[in-house]
């Protein structure tokens, strides 16, 4: 058995039936030029047929006794057949469809008894192309090292005719001995204590360079109270080429502009349902603090807390706002040692697991969602021949937070994937209209 680290421990300690803590991608591929029609059948094949699997996707829990669970345990013998599956769509096949599965995949949790993961393989949509939907628990990877492991299982070269599933992956693999482990986690544990005065430093840093909120201040918002276990899923992808325009034009960054693009729509959301707060809406923000020396699996984060100034009308002055706000706080953050940076990430989600673990939100909510740009491939990638067109990252709602926004680059796009509680969040694909509407209005307010 191999020890947890803190924060792994605290993916379990918050999950429940309504409270699943998997994260997801959906890519979705266009099948060569003259493929025919059982093209994606034989995808599957060629995928389950590989039964070459890795560590990171033989772990599952060990509960200790009390029931905590602090360890992993490897099956020695994985079902295949049972963790890589086969669906199609009913008609008309359109992408609506897609994503109605693809919300009801994601509402369920992982079976803690076997490996947490699951890859389903999607026919079915009517203008012949399939998709691939992967869900892992998010105690054994996060966001980056989930979007690596799915599109590092993918070729640059069209005329590539191998396979190679992301658990095959030989990168994939956590082989740490138990010692190493054990000082991980007792240096994590130690940095605790030294937390205090470094979260009173970023907070005396937010009240007097930014004149921002201070953490544990979001406003409470439609978005933040209980939720349901049924999810709803959107996705859409926006061109970086735009999204640089504006960062170019403004003087900000890339990830400025899509805060300030998620800050504009759900601004106009709030708005038509009459829920808008007068305070402005924050947002945490995962910042990766992985290295070349960490393996694919774990979690290796940090986190700030943005002002998405929602209380801001002019989208110059409130992308304005928003940089000036990540500026300052990752220039705090650059501060902290990397364990007392990922102790501080553990801090901000605190209030997320006591929800999930108690049935209960947070009042105030320490922020108010969640929005994560995961880095990605640039470059055009295929899956035995398949083109991929998009990666889009599902992710995790919450008591306190029934909203995720995460994207991730692919190709030459901006892929947004969107997961909210289905009772909280009503209409969820009326977001994605407004994140339209709000890259417009940036393009507009700084001239292009």
């Amino acid at each position: 058995m191999k020890l947890m680290s803190p924060i792994e421990s605290m993916m379990f300690l918050a999950e429940s039936p309504r409270h699943p803590m998997h994260v997801a991608g959906l890519q979705l591929f266009e099948p060569p030029s003259g493929a025919g029609p059982e093209f994606a059948r034989e995808y599957y094949k060629g995928i389950r047929a590989s039964e070459d699997i890795q560590p990171l996707f033989t772990k599952h829990p060990a509960i200790l006794p009390g029931g905590l669970t602090a360890g992993w345990s490897s099956a020695t013998d994985v079902d295949v057949d049972y963790h890589v599956r086969r669906s199609a769509l009913p008609g008309p096949g359109r992408v609506r469809e897609l994503l109605e599965l693809v919300s009801r995949l994601h509402s369920s949790m992982l079976d803690r008894h076997r490996p947490l993961w699951e890859t389903h393989v999607i026919e079915g949509l009517k203008d012949g192309r399939f998709a691939v939907y992967t869900k892992i628990h998010h105690g054994l990877v996060d966001g980056i090292s989930t979007i690596d492991l799915l599109q590092g299982s993918l070729s640059v070269d069209p005329l590539d005719p191998q396979i190679r599933p992301p658990w095959a992956l030989t990168n994939g693999a956590d082989d740490s001995p138990p010692t190493a482990r054990l000082r991980a986690l007792a240096s994590a544990m130690k940095s605790i204590p030294r937390l205090g005065p470094s979260m009173f430093g970023l907070a005396r840093a937010a009240l007097l360079q930014q004149q921002l909120t201070l953490p544990f201040e979001a406003p409470s918002t439609v978005l933040n109270g209980r939720i349901s276990g049924a999810r709803r899923c959107a996705a859409q992808s926006w061109s970086l080429e735009r999204i640089k325009n504006v960062k170019n034009a403004a003087g900000v960054t890339v990830n400025d502009v899509v805060l300030a693009m998620c800050a504009g729509a759900l601004r106009a959301y709030l708005a038509d349902n009459n829920a808008l707060p007068q305070k402005p809406l924050v947002a945490m923000v995962p910042v990766s603090l992985r290295t070349a020396a960490d393996s694919a699996g774990g979690n290796v984060v940090a986190a700030v807390l943005a002002n998405l100034a929602t209380d801001i009308h002019d989208p110059a002055r409130r992308l304005e706002t928003i940089s000036a706000s990540m500026r300052k706080n990752k220039e705090v953050l650059a501060q902290l040692p990397r364990a007392q940076a990922m102790a501080l990430g553990m801090l901000l989600l605190s209030p997320v697991v006591l929800g999930g673990a108690l049935g209960m939100s947070s009042t105030p909510p320490p922020f108010n969602l969640c929005i994560s740009n995961v880095p990605g491939v640039r470059r055009p990638l295929y899956a035995n021949g398949a083109r991929l067109q998009g990666t889009y990252p599902m992710s995790i709602a919450a008591n306190g937070q029934a909203l995720n926004i995460t994207l991730v680059g692919s190709g030459d796009s901006l892929d947004f994937g969107l997961v909210g509680c289905r009772r909280a969040v009503p209409h969820l694909q009326r977001l994605l209209n407004d994140l339209e509407t709000s890259l417009k209005d940036l393009e507009r307010a700084v001239g292009i």
